[in-house]
């Protein structure tokens, strides 16, 4: 098996002499424990779990390394979490490795802070050749099984042994054709497993680890290695975050949102991290496991395909993000998966948003009681009609131009900016002091260092709710994406958006508010939300008030 990179070999310092951290935290497999954890021990996403699991919510058991072992996980071994994984497979009723009654775990990082999509993540662990029967019969679904199957090898080819995804995309396309890859059946997918570990074998010089308890090693190591990717590090670079923190790992119980029939994964925020509307704000994948929507290579559906097919798990389902939010004092950023009509809750974690998002959720939840005055004065602090300011197209004769596409909007506003297609290009525009719209195929997080040179984002897939549109709105980039009608063609530096062709360098505007592409650099106008800016100056008031006579 190839290296990985010597950054992500060596995610920390550890300090000499220092005493080994805590063994492992278990995470709903039974009584809770009588203190919950705080985030800086065992990272933000297990807190939560765990916060979640006590409220009586729907999540699959599991166990947390906690971010101490970050700096030492050379030091890790088996036997740190032996006694824990045994606690998960009695709350599953499943065991690793078993031929009968397989137990496979997801394998996620967790940060103090959110640092969506810097880290990574493996699913399927405990799958092999030996276990795939098992799960067969335990499951009656050969389609589901495949593809868990195949998806396990491709990822640890890239995330453990640090191979590029291209054999294994062409692997899929030997096999899939145009088709989409939902519309393969099992012997597609199988063909597609046998593939890919060939292509394992051939491109990392080792075969595939058929030992589930090697691959829950080796993907805990890999996930904490990955504290120390280039795009974490440059992610923490610009957010100002410590390299020094580090990462927790989380193993749970695996949960298929690919289990066909009423199943399905979806991203989704408690209210709108755009706008700040208090409606749901979901992406959705019928038959797809979560990556799918996060990873920013597939485009989703809206809440509406979920409620359409079923208004109950819908109404739990919303039910759900408002009692996190409740107990959470603050809007929701949460992951979900449902299985044959059942429904997981995976994550959740304040939800990133614009600064206008932020300003209107602030007020509403004082308003409804979820936090109180105080802190929602200090929620806002800073925010006047200059940070509020929104950017809207001006149509100088009165009439708006012909948009050229449309997508999905991800962050609201409007830019104007020369085309760029990869990190070089937007770096070296935004040196010359000119403003940069990043097109791209799919949003995805290794374009965290060209996002951060450009002033918004366009791509040809992805979903509202991915890692790299999260990041772009957190940055404060307008961002559009899944735009159907895109297409680039790196060789000749040229996109296409419909009909219309585009050199690098020529100009767009996207105009994010309505979703709308333009071609040219269009006028834009500022406009100060004047009712958002009453409410923020009635509340400083009152909140001043107060405290005037209390003295």
């Amino acid at each position: 098996m190839k290296d990985l990179p010597q950054a992500a070999r060596q995610p920390a310092a550890s300090t000499p002499g220092a005493s080994a951290p805590p063994p492992p935290y278990l995470i709903a497999c039974g009584t809770p424990p009588a203190r919950l954890p705080a985030p800086g021990e065992v990272g933000l996403k297990a807190c939560n779990l765990m916060r979640m699991a006590a409220l009586g919510l729907p999540v699959p058991p599991g166990f947390v390394l906690g971010a101490g072992w970050c700096a030492r996980a050379a030091e890790l071994t088996p036997a740190v979490w032996a006694a824990a994984l045994q606690a998960l497979e009695q709350a599953s009723g499943l065991r690793l490795g078993d031929k009968r009654r397989p137990l496979l775990v997801s394998v996620r990082s967790g940060a103090a802070v959110s640092m969506p999509g810097m880290m990574e993540t493996l699913l399927d662990i405990g799958l092999c050749d030996s276990t795939v029967d098992g799960f067969v019969r335990q499951t009656g679904n050969p389609r589901l099984v495949w593809d868990a199957y195949r998806r396990l090898v491709a990822t640890c080819g890239e995330v453990v042994a640090g191979l590029p995804p291209e054999p294994f995309a062409a692997d899929l396309t030997a096999v899939a054709g145009d088709r989409d890859e939902r519309e393969l059946d099992f012997a597609e997918l199988r063909e597609v497993a046998r593939r890919h570990l060939a292509t394992f074998e051939r491109e990392s010089g080792a075969p595939f680890p058929q030992d589930p308890m090697a691959q829950l090693d080796a993907a805990i190591r890999a996930v904490f290695a990955s504290w120390g990717s280039d795009k974490a590090r440059a992610y923490r670079r610009i957010k100002g975050l410590d390299d020094a923190l580090g990462t927790a790992v989380t193993v749970q119980r695996m949960v298929f949102g690919n289990a066909g029939g009423l199943s399905g994964a979806g991203v989704g925020f408690s209210r709108n991290p755009s706008t700040g509307e208090a409606e749901p704000w979901i992406d959705f994948l019928f038959d797809a496991q979560g990556e799918d929507v996060v990873s920013g290579r597939r485009s989703v559906h809206a809440h509406q395909a979920l409620a359409e097919a079923s208004p109950a798990l819908w109404d739990e389902l919303v039910a759900a993000a408002r009692r996190i939010e409740a107990a959470f004092g603050d809007m929701q950023d949460f992951e979900f998966t449902i299985e044959q009509g059942r429904l997981y809750l995976l994550q959740a974690r304040d939800g990133k948003r614009t600064v206008q998002a932020a300003a209107r959720i602030a007020l509403d939840l004082c308003d409804e009681g979820i936090i109180d005055a105080d802190e929602a004065v200090r929620r806002i602090a800073g925010l006047d009609a200059a940070a509020l300011q929104v950017f809207e197209l001006v149509a100088d004769d009165g009439n708006p131009p012909d948009p050229v596409g449309r997508a999905d909007s991800a962050s609201s506003g409007v830019v104007s900016g020369e085309i760029a297609l990869d990190a070089g290009r937007a770096a070296d525009r935004h040196a010359a002091g000119v403003a940069v719209v990043l097109v791209r195929q799919d949003a995805e997080t290794a374009d965290i260092a060209a996002l951060d040179h450009a002033a918004g984002l366009l791509t040809a897939r992805g979903a509202r709710t991915s890692h790299a549109a999260v990041v772009a709105r957190q940055l404060g980039k307008v961002c559009l994406v899944g735009c159907s009608t895109l297409h680039i063609d790196l060789a000749r530096r040229r996109i296409r958006i419909g009909e219309r062709e585009f050199a690098e360098g020529e100009s767009l505007t996207l105009d994010a508010n309505t979703g709308l592409i333009y071609a040219g650099a269009l006028r834009v106008r500022a406009r100060v939300p004047h009712d958002l800016i009453a409410r923020l100056e009635a509340l400083r008031a009152r909140v001043a008030a107060r405290e005037q006579d209390s003295h």
